[in-house]
């Protein structure tokens, strides 16, 4: 996400290396805090990035109001695995309860995770899922898959009621079938009524009403290149999907140059305050809200519970993760689909 439309957000983006680690607190030896208090801690992928910036400050209050240190790393850019391995290094040194992750190589973090179990942490995933998704104990995220259904029925309520035949731009995260990408890909396409196809890939393009898809590395930049190589495509796209919010404006920013800002409708997830300021603006349709200040507050709660009493958090009925939810922002409501607008969309963003 960004802090306006012209930023780029990072969480989405590919995968660089770096080894720089940023510290949000100095880690310290021993059991406790400096005042004694037992520690938790949280590593994101960044600390600039404003959907991490809203985590720790979920993570912050939950630590104040359970009486805990929180100490909190982060890596310099996404996909910083050696800082994150670093930060949990000094969380064992400092006898941390357990620890919030959001992976920045999902695959790449699971042995210095397995070392932290075994030093009896309890380790919780936020957002990203490790690869396996079993390497921690639990996993606060969105589902993704609902959130991509919520925009794809919107959408299909308001072409069904203008009588409008779709024609989909499907603006992507990149190549590697990123599951944060394929599920909210398809989710898209099933709350639309077009088949998904095969589970594990986003869709494929068999539909007629799929004009393409295309990548953005979940940035401007690339929304908006993507958007411009789909309408020399096929310039009659009436509809587009987008990753996230940033993709959406830079989709927005090709459709308007071409004089078709009007006539398209964008759909999105994330539900940052610039996002939801860009659909009060008219910009998106439609948006799916995350809330990753409750993923990191529910996150430090499950820590704290466990050292009590050793009780571990349960996924959510029916899935292998703590579903933390999604929310349909709109200010263009449709008969039959549950919605907030955009002021109270502005009031909760990323809460």
């Amino acid at each position: 996400m960004r802090q306006s439309t012209l930023i780029k957000r990072g969480r989405l983006g590919p995968a660089l290396i770096a080894v720089t680690l940023v510290l949000g607190a100095a880690a310290c030896g021993g059991d406790s805090g400096s005042g004694g208090e037992a520690v938790v801690g949280l590593i994101t992928k960044t600390d600039t990035n404003p959907f991490f910036v809203k985590m720790k400050e979920g993570a912050q209050q939950a630590a104040d109001k359970a009486g805990l240190k929180l100490q909190s790393f982060a890596g310099k850019q996404d996909g910083d695995n050696e800082a994150q391995v670093q930060a949990i290094e000094n969380l064992i040194s400092a006898g941390a309860k357990g620890f919030l992750i959001t992976p920045s190589d999902s695959k790449a973090i699971v042995p210095s995770i397995d070392k932290a179990k075994q030093q009896g942490m309890l380790v919780i995933a936020l957002d990203t899922p490790t690869d396996p998704a079993n390497a921690v104990d639990a996993t606060f995220a969105t589902d993704n898959f609902q959130a991509g259904k919520l925009i794809g029925q919107w959408a299909k309520a308001k072409f069904d009621k203008e009588s409008k035949q779709a024609k989909i731009a499907m603006l992507d995260l990149n190549a590697n079938q990123v599951s944060v990408d394929v599920k909210r890909d398809q989710g898209f396409l099933e709350g639309f009524g077009i088949p998904v196809g095969d589970v594990n890939k986003i869709g494929d393009e068999s539909d007629p009403r799929i004009v393409g898809h295309d990548v953005t590395d979940g940035a401007e930049d690339g929304g908006r290149t993507a958007m411009e190589n789909l309408l020399q495509k096929d310039p009659s796209i009436n509809l587009v999907y987008t990753i996230n919010e940033p993709a959406a404006a830079g989709a927005y920013q090709a459709l308007k140059a071409a004089g078709k800002d009007k006539a398209v409708t964008i759909v999105s997830i994330d539900g940052g305050c610039p996002g939801v300021d860009n659909v009060k603006a008219g910009v998106i349709g439609a948006t799916s809200m995350q809330f990753p200040l409750k993923m990191a507050s529910l996150g430090i709660e499950a820590i704290s519970a466990f050292a009590k009493d050793g009780t571990k958090p349960q996924a959510s009925s029916g899935k292998d993760f703590v579903d933390t939810g999604a929310t349909l922002i709109t200010d263009q409501p449709q008969a039959g689909i549950e919605a907030k607008d955009s002021a109270w969309g502005k009031q909760n963003c990323w809460g």
